[in-house]
């Protein structure tokens, strides 16, 4: 049952990943944000892949669907609600869809908020999510298709999984969302002492992700809300959580 994956870059800032299953000889794409880097990963691997599980629509996502059809013959599955917008789809999910992948079950969790249609892929056997644009490590993706309402839903589905899951991220945006995260809460010495871990490896050009639901917890302010702390800090101590969650999106679109 054990899941492999190689998480590479591509573009300036994508991650790409691969996940084999290796009892099946199954390999699947998160998303396909540039043909190159996809490619190279399969020669160094060997993982054919056979699957792409799209999050979403946008191009950085996207790009290289097309090509990669093309060339290995498989599969592309994404949103139900964002179907028109995917290049070369074969296969719609929604909230609560169950993928057979090897012998995994793929949970498919709607995310709306960065676009109406986001979602994240669970696997709950290998304790493993990959939350694309949706939850990144120290922050969330930006609001572009749906309110802050419907991302903090999101968000909240997301922090409701299992804490040791891994979760692995669309985007190397740690650095700067640690940044933002000490501007809003600078006492949290979990939060320092993970930015201080986080420069360390962007120094030697080394990727911060993955992370895990524990750690994002503890230390992520899209997910701490409720946090006495950071209301005091953003003088909303009387606020509701989706209150306090609205303002910092506001904030950190404008850091």
């Amino acid at each position: 049952m054990t899941l492999r994956i190689e998480q590479f870059m591509c573009r300036s800032d994508n991650f790409g990943v691969l996940v084999h299953d290796g009892a099946s000889g199954r390999t699947a794409l998160i998303d396909a944000p540039e043909e190159a880097p996809i490619l190279a990963a399969v020669n160094r691997t060997g993982w054919t892949p056979d699957l792409i599980l799209t999050t979403h629509h946008h191009t950085d996502h996207v790009e290289a669907n097309l090509a990669l059809k093309q060339r290995f013959g498989l599969r592309i599955i994404g949103p139900e609600a964002e179907a028109a917008k995917i290049p070369g789809i074969d296969e719609t999910v929604e909230d609560g869809s169950i993928l057979s992948f090897g012998d995994h079950q793929v949970h498919v969790i709607q995310t709306p908020g960065h676009t109406a249609g986001h979602v994240c892929y669970h696997f709950p056997v290998a304790r493993v999510a990959f939350t694309a644009d949706t939850l990144f490590a120290l922050g969330c993706g930006r609001l572009f298709e749906k309110p802050a309402a419907a991302m903090f839903a999101s968000l909240q589905k997301l922090a409701a999984l299992p804490a040791d899951t891994t979760i692995y991220c669309g985007h190397e945006y740690t650095q700067a969302n640690a940044r933002f995260a000490l501007s809003v809460d600078p006492d949290n010495l979990a939060l320092k002492e993970r930015a201080e871990r986080i420069d360390r490896l962007r120094a030697e050009a080394k990727p911060t992700l993955p992370t895990t639901i524990a750690e994002e917890l503890a230390t992520n302010p899209f997910l701490r809300c409720g946090d006495s702390d950071i209301r005091r800090e953003l003088g909303m101590e009387n606020a509701s959580d989706e209150e306090v969650f609205a303002e910092l999106r506001r904030r950190k679109d404008s850091f």
